[in-house]
């Protein structure tokens, strides 16, 4: 494993979620099975026991993909004469996974409450030694935060990766790193995000710290992602709303909302930096159930037959 991170780029939570996978399946098969000895039939009965520990389809897809990713690997370095996977037969069964999105109400609500928060302590910065631990400093954060997540889909990992170079002011624009070291553009249209998002870059140079993060914890360093899940939680749960919300959440609701407002699928793939529209095309589904219910509701000819 450590060679095949060595020659491909990944990012550490996918190393941990590599790893995470191919420990499991080396604990399935047992240490003592040599890797040119592995055959279809370990993958079969993996996917199976995998099954019957109740892992969903999805997962076990993933586990398997990654499982093939490192097969492949070793058998380019001549570790293995041939891939067990040519004669491999698993059936996943019905893989459905739709987005987790927020109604407009629950956007709102949280958007509001990251709003007031910062309002009550919002005082014109003055000094040249701000500290990341300060208050006015952490709430206009907060709120710059949920504001960038929203305008532009990001993922939570590449919201934490940002660095300050990477934030065009004059073009309102990202420079954003996506997933596989693919780079894309994530621009700023909404002129009050923008206006956030410019006031929170002239009080992030101010702080003094050898970080080149954009977006820091109390402590001055790089906010994780877990920083910033948690930044939503408790944002989320100030602000009334009841049901869990993740960083994931707002990407999903922001593409849904484009499909719907009838943005072009492609538009939507790029922004979202999808290497396939297959991948977008998983938002379809929803706005289709949400046209259909508004068909339902308000289609001509079911009132006109209510009159016949």
């Amino acid at each position: 494993m450590k060679g095949y991170f060595s020659t491909h780029q990944r990012s550490d939570k996918t190393k941990t979620a590599y790893l995470s996978d191919m420990t499991q399946f080396r604990i399935f098969v047992g240490s003592g099975l040599n890797i040119s000895l592995l055959k279809g039939v370990h993958i079969e009965k993996w996917a199976a026991e995998l099954r019957e520990k109740g892992y969903s389809p999805a997962s076990i897809r993933r586990k398997i993909i990654v499982l093939k990713v490192f097969c492949s690997y070793w058998v380019r370095h001549g570790t293995m004469i041939e891939s067990p996977f040519w004669r491999v037969k698993i059936s996943y069964g019905r893989i459905e996974q739709l987005p987790n999105y927020l109604t407009e109400l629950e956007i709102r609500d949280i958007l509001r409450q990251a709003k007031y928060e910062y309002s009550i302590h919002k005082r014109k910065i003055l000094s040249n030694d701000l500290k990341a631990s300060a208050q006015e400093y952490r709430k206009l954060r907060n709120l710059t935060l949920l504001e960038l997540l929203f305008a532009t889909g990001m993922r939570v990992g590449e919201v934490s990766s940002i660095d300050i170079k990477d934030f065009y002011p004059e073009e309102s624009l990202f420079k954003i790193r996506g997933k596989g070291g693919r780079q894309r553009l994530g621009f700023i249209v909404d002129k009050d995000a923008l206006q956030i998002l410019l006031e929170y870059f002239k009080t992030r140079v101010k702080i003094k710290t050898r970080s080149t993060a954009l977006f820091l914890n109390a402590a001055g360093n790089r906010l994780s992602t877990q920083g910033i899940g948690k930044i939503i939680t408790q944002l989320r749960e100030n602000g009334g709303v009841k049901r869990n919300v993740t960083p994931h959440m707002l990407r999903h609701t922001v593409a849904t909302l484009l499909l719907r407002n009838g943005v072009d699928i492609r538009v939507v793939q790029e922004f979202l930096g999808h290497a396939s529209i297959s991948t977008t095309q998983r938002y379809v589904h929803i706005v289709k159930e949400h046209l259909i219910q508004v068909l339902e509701s308000h289609h001509p000819s079911i009132e006109l037959r209510k009159k016949l």
